[in-house]
């Protein structure tokens, strides 16, 4: 079990700072007057002793307490032009921000979390003993914010009154982070106390880019303190690694939900977006994807936007599954987004009204940005990640360099979006209906496929296996990604396990209210299907279908096929779907194409999971059940129509 507050608290040794008097007094040697009034409206002790050590700790020249007031945005806005950090574009409210070049994403190599002696660590993760992270830390942050200017920030990962919220404070000497963090989360100074009162807990985040040279990357690190809710981020700059409210803080609220809420509570990397169905009903679906994945996609392919990335999820009073997003806007990867695929989104990034930062991206002579895959005319020369860029020019392997890097990013408000719900700041959350899990895997499974029940739909959550993305720095490959959550999974394995079969197959949701769980996949390749090339079978924009059809499923108003590892849809009732929701014929070929089980690949993974999943420990005997009914379910087809069956195979029997 994890235990809270057990050994020494790292910024409280440093920062020497034990109690709030010694906190007021440093606070009044430290700040000017202005910000002084501001912090002094605080008055819990263990937020300004927090606070206190920090900046004791890093030794800012400044400390600025932001409110969150539009003054205080212009002031970080403008900060971040005077460092350097973002640079003004041609059009009015956006910016360009660029990343070192070998940091263009999570530095999963220099990523731990801090660990008691006898502390079980997720067996995907890295861990750093705490006495060996003080001296780190020690060596790396004492003092690291000399000459800059200390930003602190308080913040709620959810609404307000929400019952799965988690409060948390931002410290950074990075003038981007807070940009950032006032565009992705919700400013929360004036409730903040009232909230940590409330929910009895909060988070705490300190960073600094240190000089920000690439001499300098080997010694980043981004370390996590589970027992005190504490991460610390030094000598990086890219958002993942340094915007620790997003996935530093996820990994806290995962431990939350897996070790305090007794299965009524989880934290998960999920989407959230409605469809409207019949009748005028909004059916809610969350769904898992790994980073680079198409999450934001998903979530836009929805009429009502709520998220793109993270889901907290309870079971409410009434036996309802819940959920909320933390964030309050979009850190989406641009490449391959266009008017066809992503019109919402693509109509915010290329006309004026939204405030927007850029990363990674080549900004053109008049100030104009350009990626991979955006369906216009490309420039040919301009500024991206690595420098100076011109079409055809080659990094020293000689491979060319492409015109943005795949991990670009842009981070705008969900407020801007068209299809964006406000049904997003509810403290009550959405009614989930549908949980989808999936992963960039382009030869094995169908594009969609419901699972028999809860056991079984934990379990297409516990399989996901995706292609390596850019997200993280040096990925390449085929990999397990289990839940779409595994890097961000801190304690063992087999307990997160146990918390999704208890979590979803609880007796306290309610008859009529339990969410289907389903396996999405719009990754398939010709190639994997008796065709010719790596182009994917089928386009971005079906996936509203593949939500159409669960949310049909969920309320009865469609059959299916039943196979081995689940649900499968019926040809007309997507033919039909495809003709009414995006206005596009679907041929029974293309259909036999997709929706045909290849046996042999599907039993290749489920042996890799067993496999794997065999070598963890207290993995629940759940998991080798449903894969083991799973492979004796698909050699008796195999046995009886040969490596390859179709959907009129299956209905024949």
């Amino acid at each position: 079990m994890l235990k809270k507050n057990e050994g020494l608290d790292i910024v409280k040794a440093l920062g020497t700072i034990q109690n709030v008097e010694q906190a007021q007094a440093l606070f009044e040697k430290r700040l000017n007057r202005e910000h002084l009034s501001r912090i002094r409206t605080l008055i819990l002790p263990e937020i300004l002793v927090k606070i206190a050590n920090a900046i004791a700790m890093c030794n800012p020249a400044r400390v600025y307490i932001n409110t969150g007031s539009e003054a205080d945005r212009q002031f970080i806005r403008q900060l971040a032009l005077n460092k350097g950090e973002e640079a003004v574009l041609a059009m009015d409210g956006h910016t360009i921000h660029y990343d070192l070049k070998e940091e263009q994403g999570r530095i999963i190599d220099r990523t731990f979390y801090i660990a008691n002696p006898d502390e079980k660590i997720s067996t995907l993760a890295n861990k750093i003993l705490r006495d060996d992270a003080l001296v780190e830390v020690r060596e790396q942050m004492a003092g690291i914010m000399s000459g800059a200017t200390m930003v602190v920030g308080l913040y709620i990962r959810g609404p307000v009154s929400a019952a799965a919220s988690n409060p948390a404070i931002e410290i950074t000497s990075s003038a981007y982070v807070c940009h950032s963090a006032e565009i992705l989360y919700r400013n929360a100074f004036a409730d903040f106390e009232k909230e940590v009162n409330r929910l009895g807990h909060f988070y705490t985040n300190i960073h600094s880019e240190g000089l920000n040279r690439p001499q300098d990357l080997p010694n980043a690190r981004v370390f996590m303190d589970r027992s005190y809710r504490t991460t610390y981020s030094f000598n990086c700059t890219y958002a993942g690694n340094t915007l620790l409210l997003k996935k530093g803080n996820h990994r806290f609220s995962v431990d939350k939900a897996v070790y305090e809420s007794n299965g009524k509570e989880l934290a998960e990397h999920m989407f959230i977006t409605g469809i409207d169905g019949a009748g005028g009903r909004v059916t809610w679906v969350a769904g898992a994807a790994p980073s680079g994945c198409g999450k934001t996609t998903t979530a836009m392919a929805g009429d009502r936007f709520v998220g793109d990335d993270l889901a907290q999820m309870w079971i409410d009073d009434g036996g309802s599954v819940r959920s909320i997003n933390p964030e309050c806007g979009i850190f989406g990867i641009v490449e391959d987004v266009n008017g066809e695929g992503d019109p919402m989104l693509m109509d915010r990034l290329r006309n004026s009204g939204s405030e927007v930062i850029w990363t990674n991206v080549l900004i053109d002579d008049n100030g104009v940005p350009h990626w991979a895959g955006n369906g216009e005319t490309q420039a040919t020369r301009g500024r991206n990640f690595q420098g100076p860029w011109k079409k055809g020019l080659k990094d020293s392997g000689g491979k060319e360099i492409p015109i943005s890097h795949p991990n670009a990013r842009c981070t705008i408000s969900s407020t801007a979006l068209a299809n964006y719900s406000e049904k997003a700041e509810a403290p009550e959350g959405v009614e989930t209906r549908v949980i989808t899990y999936s992963g960039r895997d382009s030869d094995t499974m169908p594009p969609v496929w419901a699972a028999k029940n809860s056991d079984h739909g934990v379990v297409i959550g516990a399989c996901i296996v995706s292609a390596a993305t850019a997200t993280e720095v040096g990925a390449s490959g085929l990999k397990r990604a289990p839940w779409a959550n595994a890097p961000f999974i801190p304690g063992a394995l087999g307990d997160y396990m146990k918390a999704q079969f208890d979590f979803f197959g609880s007796a306290a949701i309610a008859d009529g209210k339990r969410p289907i769980l389903a396996g999405l996949n719009y990754f398939l390749t010709h190639e994997a299907r008796g065709g010719g090339g790596k182009k994917l079978l089928g386009e971005k924009k079906d996936v509203k279908v593949w939500l159409g059809w669960l949310e049909r499923r969920v309320h009865g108003d469609v059959d299916a096929i039943e196979t081995p590892i689940g649900f499968i849809p019926h040809y007309d009732d997507l033919k039909a779907l495809f003709e009414t929701l995006i206005d596009k014929p679907y041929n029974k070929t293309l259909y036999d194409q997709q929706f045909s089980l290849y046996v042999d690949n599907i039993l290749t993974r489920i042996d890799l999971q067993i496999t794997a999943y065999g070598k963890e420990e207290n993995i629940p005997q759940r998991l080798f059940d449903v894969l083991k009914e799973q492979r004796s379910g698909m050699m008796a087809l195999k046995t009886k129509f040969g490596t390859i069956v179709t959907p009129e195979q299956l209905l024949a029997g």
